[in-house]
């Protein structure tokens, strides 16, 4: 079997499963490439990257750049002369100068089943549209958004209380072994690529803060749908008392109301049952400005709780 000497460009935590397969193969994982330190925390502090952090405590290179413009930061990529370059949500456009550069190419790890999903958002999007079931796709990169020839899938279920970090947790540990089956083939020159269909092709955006805002006349599956979506980033939100009050549990509930929806219908330890545009949401744990993730029921025992039944949410 031949040893592929492999870039790694990639920034947060859900590469790391692949960076450990590959660590541990037959192949050479010759410098890792990683978006800049940026501040973070109420210090400010520059922070690394996950995947440098890693690469730090493997002595392997890292690589920094702000992006492809300099034509001193491909030069540096050129001279390292990899055979492959793997992509995993490094958070950098790559020109054509830059895919052109490893002798095989470059191979993409990306969260769905492509055509579905392409873009920043893959994870979230499957869970806010309510998917049954999304995947990995290991592709081969062209210059287009997420559209190069398929090279290998692997199915993964949602389940029914699926959040963003759960989901990216197994999304990314199922990543591995088909990365190093997929390498193994490209170095055999066995692989078969599969041309995406375009037509099947959706897009999942960026998620900024305010998409995380309930409109509480959606039904109760599509609120259930973007709280578990959106948690851990950006949690989905409503207004108490002009408040913002975060929600990070829920669940769809059988309820027949004529109220206005936003509206409280019930509160007790289990939780506060709201009226929505079709069915109830009964809403399990909640977080204020400033504070901790507390249940309805830590609530209501801590005396702070300033609800009543008929409140209505805007």
């Amino acid at each position: 079997m031949s040893q592929l000497n492999i870039i790694f460009a990639g920034t947060p935590e859900f590469g790391l499963p692949c960076l450990d397969a590959l660590l541990h193969s037959t192949h050479h994982i010759q410098a890792i490439y990683t978006q800049p330190d940026r501040p973070a925390g109420r210090g400010r502090k520059l922070q690394a990257s996950a995947v440098k952090e890693w690469a730090v405590s493997h002595q392997i290179p890292v690589y920094q750049p702000q992006n492809f413009k300099n034509p001193e930061a491909i030069s540096e990529l050129a001279a390292l002369k990899p055979d492959v370059m793997v992509v995993i949500a490094y958070g950098l456009i790559l020109p054509k100068a830059v895919l052109e550069i490893p002798r095989l190419g470059c191979i993409n790890v990306h969260a769905s089943l492509l055509p579905r999903w392409r873009g920043a958002s893959p994870i979230q999007s499957a869970i806010l549209h309510g998917d049954k079931e999304t995947g990995v796709t290991i592709m081969q990169m062209d210059a287009g958004m997420d559209t190069g020839a398929m090279l290998r899938k692997v199915i993964c279920p949602i389940s029914a209380s699926e959040t963003a970090q759960s989901l990216h947790d197994k999304l990314a540990q199922i990543s591995a072994e088909p990365l190093l089956q997929t390498l193994n083939e490209l170095a055999a020159q066995t692989l078969h690529p599969e041309i995406q269909n375009d037509e099947l092709a959706t897009y999942a955006k960026k998620i900024n803060k305010e998409d995380a805002l309930i409109n509480w006349h959606d039904a109760a599956g599509e609120i259930d749908c973007k709280i578990r979506a959106f948690n851990p980033w950006p949690i989905a939100y409503t207004a108490l008392h002009e408040e913002i009050l975060r929600i990070h549990k829920a669940q769809v509930v059988s309820l027949e109301t004529k109220q206005v929806p936003g509206t409280v219908i019930d509160i007790d330890k289990k939780g506060l049952v709201v009226a929505t545009g079709d069915q109830g949401l009964l809403i399990e744990k909640i977080q204020f400005p400033g504070g901790k993730v507390i249940s309805i029921a830590d609530w209501l025992n801590s005396s702070k709780s300033t609800l009543h039944t008929g409140y209505v949410f805007q």
